[in-house]
């Protein structure tokens, strides 16, 4: 099956946090975190309709300006993701300038906040620039239970809290079931591939009922003159398969409550970005910077079934020591699930 979901780490594994996901068929991408941003040309930057920040934290939101040049006078809506308190955070980044020839310029940039936390409700604000950024609040999102935060399509973004000393937020993006046709099956009936066969997949997405009727045609041209058959007898032509699964934690101690939250996230991933800043024989300092060591990343990996760990945000106390530390994240995971990054 050919992957929907094309994360890249943008800055090895060493430099700022900072993850670029494309997805197949889809024009615009997504970032968790906003560092270093300069491994990306203007052209991916402008396909850029997400904006996932774990927290504030420099080397995590040190490359918003950068988007923010890029995006001036175009028509853009962007939606961002935060901690408690993330909207303020980008009013008053956004007010470092000033807009007094905003309403000037006719495409609008707007930014349309959620700041995820433990409350029964997460704050949404929308900031326009022909309001020159000026805070507006929109109606609050109820927190959903799986920690669902937006839907795009066919994929879906879920957060979770984690303290890192400061909240801080873990994502997983998730696709929904592929449906997949049996060509073998088509030739045994004598049914064409071509355009109906999205339709058959759109109505088995749906849900509709067995005597929904499918157009079966080739062409375009051949829609309106095109045979009928029921959906219940071309059920069997579509074979559902789960989608794939991308995970991104950073940022977070190695508490119980912190692991709980992020093997939830994790559980099942094809690719499981973790940060292992630290040395398994040095957990005392981890602990004490509120971050996780490569022996808790592996552990993490483990526990929530991974299929292939990325670890980065590597310290720079170990220069030279890339190796070692993979093989202490391989060692606590149970096997060797790495890429070159």
């Amino acid at each position: 099956m050919r992957p929907t979901l094309h994360p890249r780490l943008l800055n090895g594994r060493n430099g700022d946090p900072c993850v670029y996901v494309e997805a197949l068929h889809l024009p615009d991408t997504m970032l968790f975190d906003c560092g270093d941003l300069t491994a990306l040309s203007p052209r991916h930057l402008l396909r850029v309709s997400v904006l996932a920040v774990s927290h504030a934290h420099m080397d995590h939101w040190a490359g918003f300006d950068r988007l923010l040049r890029l995006l001036i006078g175009r028509e853009k809506r962007m939606a961002v993701v935060g901690p408690e308190g993330f909207a303020q955070r980008l009013f008053h980044r956004l007010q470092a300038y000033t807009w007094n020839l905003a309403h000037r310029i006719p495409a609008d940039l707007i930014f349309e906040v959620t700041e995820v936390s433990a409350a029964e409700a997460w704050p949404r604000t929308c900031l326009r620039q022909h309001n020159r950024f000026e805070p507006e609040t929109l109606p609050p999102q109820p927190a959903a239970p799986d920690g669902t935060v937006l839907q795009l399509g066919p994929l879906r973004l879920r957060a979770g809290l984690l303290d890192h000393g400061t909240p801080c937020l873990g994502f997983a993006l998730e696709e929904g079931l592929h449906l997949n046709v049996w060509r073998s099956r088509l030739e045994e009936r004598g049914l064409p591939t071509g355009p109906w066969l999205a339709s058959l997949k759109a109505a088995v997405m749906a849900g509709c009922p067995d005597d929904h009727p499918i157009s079966i045609f080739g062409r375009p041209a051949d829609e309106e003159t095109a045979p009928r058959l029921k959906l219940g007898e071309l059920r069997d032509l579509i074979v559902a398969t789960p989608g794939q699964r991308i995970a991104y934690l950073t940022d977070f101690a190695d508490l119980p409550a912190n692991r709980a939250a992020a093997i939830t996230l994790a559980r099942g991933a094809d690719i499981l970005f973790i940060e292992a800043p630290f040395a398994a024989a040095d957990a005392a300092i981890a602990l004490d910077r509120r971050h996780l060591t490569t022996r808790a990343a592996g552990e993490i990996a483990r526990e929530a079934g991974v299929r292939r760990i990325e670890a980065f945000h590597f310290s720079p106390r170990y220069p030279g020591q890339e190796e070692r530390l993979l093989a202490e994240v391989a060692a606590a995971a149970g096997r060797g699930t790495f890429s070159e990054a």
